[in-house]
């Protein structure tokens, strides 16, 4: 992999520079999914609008290019994103089997941690309203390093 190519955060939200969807959240607040979006579809004020009356993040998961160093979750020592390790060892797996993902191939979870980041990725909402769980721990700054 070369040192100049920016990957994809698939945990951003929508503001971010080049943002695309990559999927539809659904489930509950307590148990959300995720449905790909093949391809991923590049935000704009329509996209945005159609998630009304709740927040986009609630109705749409996001990426854009990682920021690295401009993020909390990075860790300038190691190069490597804090919050998937911690999703890792901290939420259950949802998926035995990878769904489709149209970031897959550029998204920094699958280059640093591979399976076991996608099998668990469709249950991480980008704006959790309930501000709970798992997700919310491993989110939290305040939480430990991950093992």
């Amino acid at each position: 992999m070369s040192s100049d190519r920016v990957l994809m955060c698939p945990s951003v939200p929508p503001h971010y520079p080049d943002a695309v969807a990559f999927g539809v959240v659904t489930g509950s607040v307590d148990a959300p999914a995720m449905v790909p979006l093949i391809p991923a579809v590049p935000v704009t004020d329509e996209l945005l609008a159609m998630a009304a009356p709740v927040s986009p993040g609630e109705v749409f998961r996001f990426a854009a290019g990682c920021v690295k160093g401009g993020c909390r979750h990075w860790e300038d020592d190691t190069q490597r994103c804090r919050l998937v390790a911690k999703t890792v060892q901290l939420a259950p797996v949802v998926v035995e089997k990878l769904k489709p993902c149209a970031i897959r191939a550029e998204c920094r979870w699958w280059q640093q941690e591979g399976k076991a980041a996608c099998v668990r990725c469709p249950q991480v909402a980008s704006s959790d309203p309930s501000r709970g769980g798992v997700m919310a721990l491993a989110a939290s700054a305040e939480y430990g390093e991950a093992g």
